[in-house]
């Protein structure tokens, strides 16, 4: 899937058959929707920059922080079984938890061409 860039929020671009139109919503937002639509790909660029714009005016006219979509923290569940598993790991090849995990990550989206 394609997205639409801007002032560091992401967007969807979508098609609809039935309304023969593009679309999208912004990604990453869990308390706030930000749609947009248009004709062409500029229109949907205009609307989407246009709805951004609109949220960061009403955020600071509200006095409070916009939301940034995809803050970089994950909290992440696993049996204690694997969380032990990996420790051991990471302990004797000299990396960390973390480093592990995104490299892992990384590998399997490389794997599945996402990268």
């Amino acid at each position: 899937m394609d997205y639409l860039e801007y002032k560091g929020y992401k967007g969807s671009v979508e098609y609809s058959k039935e309304d023969n139109c593009l679309f999208g919503k912004v990604q990453g937002l869990s308390k706030s929707l930000i749609l947009y639509e248009g004709q062409t790909l500029d229109e949907l660029r205009k609307d989407f920059e246009a709805g951004v714009d609109s949220y960061l005016e009403g955020c600071r006219a509200d006095g409070v922080e916009p939301a940034k979509p995809y803050s970089g923290r994950l909290n992440l569940r696993m049996s204690s079984e694997l969380h032990s598993m990996v420790a051991a790991f990471v302990s004797a090849s000299g990396t960390t938890i973390n480093d592990f995990i995104n490299k892992a990550i990384r590998d399997e989206l490389k794997h599945a061409a996402v990268l």
